[in-house]
């Protein structure tokens, strides 16, 4: 498993840097197919201190899974135990949610995997481009790799309309799903 380690306003000395890697590569323990790993360390300048040191865990599994952490404590190492803490009971939940049917995971396996495609857009005007692997999944599975990673929106592409959707979370606590048509 590749491990990259980034720190931001604050020195990643060796000792750190053994320590995040020894910690993460237990995880292998509860999903041997992870084939990286990045994890985010940064020290912010916050009101309280206590939530200054922050850990963020995001792990790639070899068919498509996608699982993120971030604690944010007042040291450090907690952070990063508090951090991958949460990381294994989200492999565990995982686990126990979709590795139930592997009939349908060998046909996803087949299907094609996609990339989000950059527009060419002014420099000034995109803030951020993002790209990440997706395999196709229903809108209950997008749910649940929604929930896993904490946002409140997931884009995915659909089995059942053969196109890229949208889950999000409604503040009426339901979710709701995008189905984009061309007009």
């Amino acid at each position: 498993m590749e491990v990259t380690i980034t720190a931001r306003n604050l020195e990643l000395g060796d000792a750190l840097r053994d320590y995040v890697e020894s910690k993460v590569d237990r995880l292998e323990r509860y999903m041997p197919d992870l084939h990286e790993a990045r994890v985010e360390l940064s020290n912010l300048s916050t009101k309280n201190p206590e939530d200054s040191q922050v850990a963020q865990v995001t792990i790639f599994g070899a068919r498509g899974s996608v699982l993120r952490s971030e604690e944010r404590t007042g040291d450090m190492r907690s952070s990063i135990d508090a951090a991958l803490d949460k990381m294994s009971r989200q492999i565990r939940r995982f686990k126990g949610k979709n590795w139930r049917s592997q009939g349908r995971r060998a046909a996803e396996e087949l299907a094609m995997r996609q990339e989000e495609m950059e527009d060419e857009l002014d420099a000034q005007e995109l803030v951020r481009v993002k790209r990440f692997r997706t395999r196709p999944m229903t809108a209950d599975e997008a749910i649940d790799q929604m929930e896993l990673l904490g946002h409140d929106f997931f884009v995915f592409y659909s089995v059942t309309e053969g196109g890229f959707n949208v889950v999000y979370r409604r503040r009426d606590g339901g979710y709701g799903l995008l189905v984009p048509e061309l007009s």
